[in-house]
């Protein structure tokens, strides 16, 4: 059995290659074919690798086409460093030849090595053993000889594609008017999509970074969906959720209570607050003074004012000094008026008692007793009695 003069060895990336799958990218590596001399200095010519062509277990590619091959020739014994020259290579079909870059032939001392790389191989779809069958011209002691070697390398079965992973916002939190941005890592074998509230259906996503149009008003869960077109189908749901500082909310429901300093109202509004204090709540407008409650009908059990006027700032209005209280018409200070169908009081203190109409008659009041006047004016009028008991 005739030998080979010099020793052949595969090296593959990734180690072991992986077979193509349907569904997916093509799986892509590098094979490396080592060449060392072991023995003693011989003479070479050429070196010659076929490839099996196909889609079987044997077959390395299917699509020779794509690889590009080139060699190099390293020379350890002639200098104090090693010497690295390229090696001729070019393909004939299936076949890569290597020939000498400095003539015909060249010298392979013993220590030397040569690497032939094959890039870009598109490794076919079914796992298997694929033999490189390997011919050397070489010239021995009794003339040139053409060896043949079989140099096998491994294709295993196509793995499960990695799920994707660390699907995250690039803010946590978003203010007003910011933009969101999610992104993600993971294959190109995987069709993205994300779900969020108020999508109808999930929305298909190209590369690992997505925005929403519209970012989002409140705090919100977004979902990626992401589905190989492999047989059987991966699928693979990720989560993340942004907070907003300033939520806007179309309704709100608290089933336990609400725990918060104050309310105040949205940016288009006039930012009117409501303050909770330990001994119940104040009102604020949006000057930060007091502001105005403005209700149909109050129920109380009692209130604590320095005064109470219509709605009108005309309006007359009743202030409640120390002694009780006194009516104002206006809206200024003079006295104002008083009107009621019955009233029931212990004492009345009064300059005059007038009638309802300006040219009723009217009683006024001196230090002796009263006197009795007419038509509105100062004169003395009647007093009109069925009886009259008098004591003194």
């Amino acid at each position: 059995m005739t030998m080979t003069m010099l020793a052949y060895t595969v090296l593959t990336d990734p180690a072991p290659l992986e077979a193509s799958a349907d569904g997916r990218s093509p799986s892509m590596g590098t094979v490396y074919l080592v060449v060392t001399n072991t023995r003693k200095a011989v003479d070479w010519s050429t070196i010659e690798v076929k490839v099996p062509v196909g889609k079987g277990a044997g077959d390395l590619t299917q699509n020779i086409g794509t690889i590009t091959a080139k060699g190099e020739y390293t020379d350890t014994q002639s200098g104090t460093q090693p010497v690295t020259q390229s090696v001729k290579v070019r393909r004939q079909g299936n076949v890569f030849q290597a020939t000498p870059q400095t003539g015909r032939r060249a010298r392979f001392e013993p220590g030397d090595y040569m690497v032939l790389t094959l890039e870009n191989v598109t490794v076919a779809p079914t796992a298997g053993l694929a033999v490189l069958t390997v011919t050397e011209t070489i010239r021995a002691n009794t003339g040139w000889q053409i060896n043949d070697a079989a140099v096998p390398l491994v294709k295993t079965a196509p793995k499960e594609i990695p799920a994707p992973r660390d699907f995250r916002p690039d803010k946590a939190m978003l203010d007003d008017g910011d933009k969101l941005t999610l992104s993600w890592e993971g294959s190109a074998d995987f069709e993205y999509k994300i779900l969020y509230p108020g999508a109808p259906q999930p929305v298909p996503v190209t590369g690992r970074t997505w925005s929403p149009t519209v970012a989002p008003k409140r705090a919100t869960t977004y979902i990626l969906i992401a589905t190989s077109g492999t047989t059987p189908k991966q699928e693979h749901f990720l989560t993340t959720t942004v907070q907003v500082r300033n939520p806007i909310l179309e309704s709100l429901t608290a089933t336990t209570g609400i725990d918060t300093p104050w309310v105040q109202g949205t940016a288009n509004a006039t930012k009117g607050r409501v303050t909770f204090t330990g001994t119940g709540v104040e009102i604020t407008g949006n000057s930060g003074g007091q502001g105005t409650v403005t209700a149909d009908k109050a129920d109380l059990n009692g209130v604590n004012t320095t005064w109470v006027q219509g709605r009108n700032a005309d309006d007359g209005w009743i202030s409640f000094p120390q002694d009780g209280l006194r009516v104002h018409q206006n809206g200024r200070d003079e006295s104002g008026n008083v009107s009621a169908h019955g009233g029931h009081i212990d004492v009345v203190h009064a300059q005059r008692i007038h009638g309802q109409d300006p040219s009723d008659g009217w009683i006024s009041f001196w230090q002796h007793g009263l006197r009795v006047h007419r038509d509105g004016q100062k004169i003395f009028g009647a007093v009109t009695l069925s009886k009259v008991d008098l004591r003194r």
